[in-house]
């Protein structure tokens, strides 16, 4: 499935900013988008509530298989996010016996 380019602008407004990230509501009820801080080219403090603009073109699958690094790298993560939540339950409950 090879397609045409076709760079679309597409416009948004800031609704969420953090210290590495800004939330974006795309304008057309096409949803919501979230975006690494170092990706926002501004001159300006950012503030709720502000326009943005971007290029946009059409996102296309590039195969069948997943790539297993990422798939690795995602399932480590979450492993090591319930051990973290584990073991905090496991220290709140003991802090309750004692």
């Amino acid at each position: 499935m090879k397609y045409g380019d076709k760079i679309i602008y597409m416009e948004g407004i800031i609704v969420e900013v953090t210290d590495g990230c800004v939330g974006i509501d795309l304008k057309g009820r096409l949803g919501y988008m979230k975006i690494p801080m170092r990706m926002l080219i501004t001159d300006y403090p950012l503030k709720l509530g502000q326009e943005v603009g971007f290029n946009m073109s059409f996102i296309e699958q590039l195969g069948s298989e997943p790539n297993e690094k990422y798939v690795s790298n995602q399932k480590k993560q979450l492993d090591k996010i319930n051990e973290i939540q584990t073991e905090t339950q496991r220290r709140q409950g003991k802090e309750e016996i004692e």
